[in-house]
């Protein structure tokens, strides 16, 4: 598969593809680290958003700036900004969705010379009217933050195919994942994790047409497939996962990842943005409204346990991972009333704790093949 191929290129070194990008078409890119970052007044911009995740770099200048308690993400991303190695970004988006993050954003101003710096501080609680016109008055400033930073016009046209174009790449990878869902061998988990890692930092229009024909090519092959795999069916859940080995692993202790809750997953595509609404506001009624909360936000108390659970029965999980990125504490203060909530419903579960490094292939190996076989 041609589409694949080129998408996995992309996600195994996203920087270079950012950097060279950006320079051989002359696009301005700006980096940002979490997926309720209003990507699409960004690229209604002109400019190509740019997604970071952690990149399994040695830190030696970030740990002089950092507490030793924060996550793998902070660190990774601190030393890709202080080595010069995003030299090419023409600046930083912080959504505020945990305290390091924005602590990360004052080291950033402080440390690294970009000539952009924003802030998004959307509200927690999201089930009130009060909430979603805050949101829509918070979007309008960051638009006009980017006109001013970058000497640009963001036009209400240019926010509308923006948005319609967003809609096309969130359709196309919702297709991906359902298709996986219903016939695993259709790819490889690994590769759906790159094609929606590399979803984040693509050339979004070329990226389009990608999954575009990826999506056809998958169509025509699972037509006349009959659900023969007998491998048991995860959940993958928890915030970033930046690591593709941790689905074959799964798959080589003979279970396939059929779905996530994941912020490099569903919850980056789900929810559709209505585009009958004036721009701003079909933006922050996709965040109220209708993608997959995080842990930094809710809508009710059980919001979360309620979605994951969803989840399990649609897809017919016969268990679920928990893949904790170490020091994260929104993940780790919601992970027991996950766990409660998927014991009540009879779904097991494992909790795994990584880092910007995987632990040994050799012990994941051993702990996945136990939960698997302990499926029945």
């Amino acid at each position: 598969m041609n589409a694949i191929e080129d998408i996995r290129r992309v996600a195994r070194d996203p920087i270079e593809y950012a950097r060279r990008y950006t320079n051989e078409t002359g696009v301005r890119a700006l980096g940002y680290f979490c997926s309720y970052t209003p990507e699409e007044i960004i690229h209604a911009a002109g400019i190509l958003p740019v997604r970071l995740f952690g990149f399994g770099k040695k830190i030696v200048r970030a740990d002089a700036h950092l507490q030793s308690y924060s996550c793998s993400l902070v660190r990774s991303a601190l030393e890709l900004g202080l080595s010069g190695e995003l030299d090419f970004l023409g600046g930083m988006v912080f959504p505020h969705t945990c305290d390091s993050i924005q602590r990360l954003s004052d080291i950033y101003r402080m440390n690294i010379p970009f000539g952009f710096f924003e802030d998004i501080v959307l509200p927690v609680k999201l089930n009130s009217e009060s909430a979603r016109e805050y949101i829509v008055n918070l979007l309008a400033a960051f638009t006009a933050s980017i006109e001013r930073g970058f000497s640009v016009t963001v036009s209400d046209e240019a926010l509308r195919r923006s948005l319609v174009l967003y809609n096309e790449i969130r359709d196309h990878l919702g297709a991906l994942y359902r298709l996986r869902s219903r016939h695993p061998r259709l790819c490889s988990g690994a590769d759906l994790h790159d094609v929606v890692s590399a979803s984040m930092v693509m050339d979004r229009t070329g990226l389009a047409a990608l999954l575009a024909d990826l999506v056809g090519e998958l169509s025509a092959r699972a037509e006349g497939l009959g659900d023969d795999d007998a491998r048991k069916r995860i959940i993958l859940s928890g915030g970033i996962c930046s690591h593709p080995d941790v689905y074959g692993i799964i798959e080589d202790a003979g279970g396939a990842v059929v779905w996530d809750d994941l912020c490099t997953g569903t919850r980056y595509f789900e929810g559709a943005l209505d585009t009958t609404r004036p721009p701003l506001e079909a933006i922050a009624h996709r965040y109220v409204d209708t993608r997959v909360t995080c842990p930094a936000k809710h809508r009710s108390l059980t919001d979360r346990a309620d979605s994951l659970a969803a989840m399990a029965t649609e897809h017919r999980a016969d268990g679920v991972v928990f893949l904790l990125l170490k020091f994260c504490d929104p993940h780790a203060f919601d992970y027991p009333h996950l766990k409660e909530r998927l014991d009540r419903e009879g779904v097991p579960s494992m909790l795994v704790e990584i880092e910007d490094t995987l632990p040994p292939a050799g012990q994941l190996m051993t702990r996945f093949e136990a939960f698997v076989e302990s499926l029945g």
